[in-house]
């Protein structure tokens, strides 16, 4: 009888499998350990980006609202800056799409 506690795993492609297998037993863990690991740390990173960014807007954000009433109206570069931004956002979206 199987172990109920342990992760099924299956991979389509025999070599994705022999690759793992490989690259858990060099770093001296299961192969389950391994995946859960790479897992963790891919959703570590997409969390430490999206912090970056939110505090980045958090800056921006505060900067507009501490600015005297007469500089709210954005001159140029401010306008430049935000489609900077909005260029870089659709980047990073079309690289999470593909």
């Amino acid at each position: 009888m199987s172990d109920p506690k342990a992760m099924n795993l299956r991979f389509p492609d025999p070599a994705q499998r022999t690759a793992i297998a490989v690259a858990a037993k060099a770093a001296g863990v299961s192969m389950q350990e391994y995946i859960l690991s790479a897992a963790y740390d891919r959703a570590t990173a997409v969390e430490q980006r999206f912090l970056e960014g939110f505090k980045a807007s958090m800056a921006r954000s505060g900067a507009a609202f501490t600015s005297e009433p007469s500089s709210i109206d954005v001159g140029p570069e401010q306008r430049a800056l935000e489609r900077e931004t909005m260029r870089e956002l659709e980047r990073h979206e079309q690289g999470r799409a593909a």
